[in-house]
């Protein structure tokens, strides 16, 4: 992992909300419109937004990356791309992985994922 990732990862913990949602009423119809803003962790490369927060949250819903891609319409590949890219941008693991055979192969997030999602969910 790179050194820079640590620097990004005691800055994304420190992310207090990543979210604020504003409620508008219009006053002629009763609609209701949402104003969403969601934050992304950067070192020198896009390291956690949205899309690695989802994708987390699937695997750990699923324990497979492949289901929680392919629950996603994306690649395999892609999401293993994905998450190793976080990796090296945060400066720590956030997946576990056994591999296939006969009992199966899974994944689970690791401690430092779940703080980070609970942090980025804040």
């Amino acid at each position: 992992m790179k050194k820079a990732g640590a620097a990004c990862s005691r800055l994304a913990f420190a992310v207090l909300t990543n979210r604020i949602h504003l409620e508008i009423m219009k006053y002629n119809r009763k609609e209701v419109l949402r104003v969403v803003f969601s934050a992304r962790v950067f070192s020198d490369q896009k390291c956690f937004g949205p899309g690695v927060s989802q994708l987390l949250k699937r695997v750990d819903e699923l324990h497979s990356l492949r289901a929680a891609a392919l629950s996603m319409s994306m690649a395999y590949s892609k999401a293993w791309t994905v998450v190793r890219n976080a990796e090296d941008g945060l400066g720590f693991h956030l997946l576990t992985s056994t591999a296939g055979g006969k009992h199966g192969g899974g994944a689970v997030l690791t401690d430092e994922a779940r703080q980070m999602l609970t942090a980025y969910d804040e």
